[in-house]
């Protein structure tokens, strides 16, 4: 009794998880997100140090699997935190003129953007959203977004050149705040189970 009762509630820890693994939009486009021109992998944000008017890069290279219109800007939470130097929008929180992509082809959507001293000695996010039409229908089929990057801001200035971008490492972490990973994942939860069912 006690391990067909474990076993139950094993699949039903495992089912909320399968769930959220599914990408149900994967068959209208996929992509790929950069800051300072490397990959960053899976749900990985970017976790710079920047100085105040440093510039940095961040891109999305967006693959469409029909031929689509898609629309893209950068955000941030408040307001004027975020200045763009160049990029398929010039200013933040409004969305791009629409590229009409073909299917099976890829648009490379890239900013360089420099922070201002609103958040100096903080952190502050920048997400980049995005809009997809099948082409000629105004109903969206996807419209979404992520953070890309969560900069802590120092405060100091930057006196480089702000034409060209510093290669910082886009995981490192010098502010002690920054959230972890939760050390308690589904994994230890399903140990812990296991072992409370077997002792009863």
């Amino acid at each position: 009794m006690n391990t067909k009762f474990t076993i139950f509630l094993l699949i039903l820890l495992m089912l909320p998880n399968i769930a959220l693994a599914y990408n149900p939009y994967g068959e209208i486009y996929t992509y790929e997100v950069y800051y300072n021109d490397e990959l960053l992998t899976g749900a990985e944000v970017a976790k710079p140090t920047l100085k105040i008017g440093e510039p940095f890069s961040v891109r999305i290279d967006l693959t469409v699997n029909q031929k689509s219109d898609v629309y893209v800007e950068l955000t941030e939470t408040g307001k004027n935190d975020f200045e763009i130097i160049s990029g398929p929008t010039s200013r933040m929180d409004v969305y791009s003129d629409g590229d009409v992509c073909e299917a099976g082809s890829t648009q490379v959507y890239k900013w360089i953007v420099k922070p201002t001293d609103n958040w100096a000695g903080g952190s502050m996010p920048l997400n980049i959203y995005y809009t997809i039409l099948e082409h000629g229908n105004p109903d969206p089929l996807v419209s979404s977004g992520f953070t890309i990057a969560v900069p802590y801001i120092s405060t100091e200035y930057y006196d480089g050149d702000t034409t060209s971008i510093t290669t910082t490492d886009p995981t490192s972490t010098d502010d002690p705040t920054t959230p972890s990973t939760p050390a308690f994942t589904i994994l230890a939860a399903v140990l812990a189970l296991t072992i409370a069912a077997r002792r009863s």
